[in-house]
C-alpha cells in the first residue's frame, strides 16, 4: 500500500486543481511559534511532497513576507508538482509591530498580489485567498478585483477566509470561489453555523487551518506560560491561558482514550475528526496543520487512513462546546462577529 494520501479536487465543478486530501499550514515556519530550525523546515517541506501533501499554504502577512520568500526556492523546485495558495487582507504596519488592519479595496488587491508574486517567485498563483472581510468594501470590488486576476492569468482560482455562509454566496455570485479557509477542530466549531452549509450547496472546498486548536489538541500542553517560548504568541491567547488552559487540558481525556484504541496519538484522533467531517456535511474538506518537523508531517499525514466509529464522533461531539475561552483576543475580524 502506498504511503502516498488520497487526492480531491478542489472547489465547484472539475476544472478545480488536484491536491493532497490534507496540505500543508507554513505560517509557523516564519512566525509566532518561536524560533525556527530553517534546515529542519526545508526538509519537513520535502516530506510533504513525499506524502501526497501538496497544497502549500502561505500568506503575506506570515513574517511580514519572510515565509513567501522562504518557500520560493521549493517553489521554484516544485512548481508543477505543487498547488500553491497565499493570502492578502491584512496589512502591518513596521512602526507598530501589533497593529493589524484589514485592506480589500481593489488597489490593495492589485498591490498585494505583485508583491506575493515576486517573493514567491512564480507567475501564477493557484489559489488566492482574502484573508479576512472589511465589511466596508462590496464583493463586487475585492472579489471582483481578484476576478481580474484570473482573467489576466495571476490567479488560478480564488479562496475566502473566515466568512458566513451569506457572504460566501454573495461573493459566489461575483466569481466562483474554490476554496473556504476558516479555522474548524475539535474544539471551535464556529464555522458550522452558516459557511459549512453554503460551502457544501456551492461545492466549495473547505479547508480547516489550526485542525489541532494550535496544538492544543496534541495535549501538549497544561500550562502555556510555563511551556511555551517567550516568543510564542498563544502565551497571549484565550484557551491557553490562566483557567481556561486548565480546564481545556481536562477536556483531553475522551480523544486520549480513542487514541489509545486505535494505536495512534491525540492529534491523529483530532485531524481524523477533522477529515471525516467531509462525509458528515457531503463536501470536500483539506485541513492545512502546520509543523517544522518531518516525524510530525508523517505523523499528520498517516491521520488520513484513521476511521473513527460512530461511537467515538459521539464522544468528541461535546467538546466544543464546553471549551473555556475564544479563538482571539480580538474576535471582531472573525466571521462569528458577523453571524445573525
Amino acid at each position: 500500500m502506498s504511503d502516498r494520501i488520497d487526492t480531491v479536487r478542489l472547489g465547484p465543478g472539475r476544472d478545480g486543481p488536484v491536491t493532497g486530501v490534507q496540505g500543508f499550514g507554513s505560517m509557523g515556519i516564519s512566525e509566532f511559534y518561536g524560533a525556527t530550525d530553517e534546515t529542519a523546515a526545508r526538509d519537513t517541506l520535502d516530506a510533504a511532497l513525499e506524502a501526497g501533501v501538496t497544497l502549500i499554504d502561505t500568506a503575506d502577512v506570515y513574517g511580514n513576507g519572510t515565509n513567501e520568500e522562504f518557500l520560493a526556492p521549493f517553489v521554484a523546485a516544485h512548481r508543477d508538482e505543487i498547488v500553491l495558495a497565499t493570502k492578502f487582507a491584512i496589512e502591518r504596519d513596521p512602526a507598530r509591530p501589533s497593529h493589524r488592519g484589514i485592506r480589500n479595496d481593489r488597489a490593495y488587491v492589485r498591490r498585494s498580489v505583485e508583491g506575493s508574486l515576486r517573493r514567491l517567485g512564480t507567475d501564477t498563483i493557484d489559489l488566492y485567498y482574502m484573508h479576512r472581510r472589511d465589511p466596508s468594501v462590496p464583493f463586487a470590488e475585492s472579489v471582483g478585483a481578484m476576478a481580474e486576476l484570473v482573467a489576466e492569468g495571476k490567479v488560478r482560482h480564488l479562496g475566502l477566509s473566515e466568512v458566513t455562509g451569506p457572504e460566501l454566496r454573495e461573493a459566489f455570485a461575483v466569481h466562483p470561489i474554490a476554496a473556504l479557509q476558516s479555522e474548524w477542530s475539535l474544539f471551535s466549531r464556529d464555522v458550522e453555523r452558516s459557511a459549512v452549509a453554503a460551502a457544501a450547496e456551492l461545492g466549495v472546498t473547505l479547508v480547516p487551518y489550526s485542525p489541532l486548536g494550535r496544538g492544543f489538541l496534541t495535549g501538549a500542553f497544561a500550562d502555556a506560560g510555563k511551556e511555551l517560548s517567550e516568543h510564542d504568541f498563544r502565551r497571549h491567547q484565550p484557551r491557553f491561558t490562566g483557567e481556561n488552559a486548565a480546564r481545556n487540558a481536562a477536556l483531553l481525556d475522551p480523544v486520549r482514550k480513542i487514541a489509545a484504541a486505535h494505536g495512534a496519538t491525540p492529534a491523529q484522533i483530532a485531524l481524523a475528526w477533522v477529515h471525516q467531517r467531509a462525509a458528515v456535511h457531503g463536501l470536500t474538506v483539506v485541513p492545512i496543520p502546520g509543523t517544522r518537523k518531518r516525524s510530525r508531517l508523517e505523523e499528520n499525514a498517516a491521520a488520513t487512513r484513521i476511521t473513527l466509529t460512530g461511537a467515538e464522533l459521539a464522544a468528541l461531539e461535546p467538546l466544543a462546546g464546553l471549551v473555556a475561552g475564544d479563538r482571539y483576543p480580538d474576535m471582531s475580524f472573525t466571521a462569528v462577529s458577523r453571524e445573525v
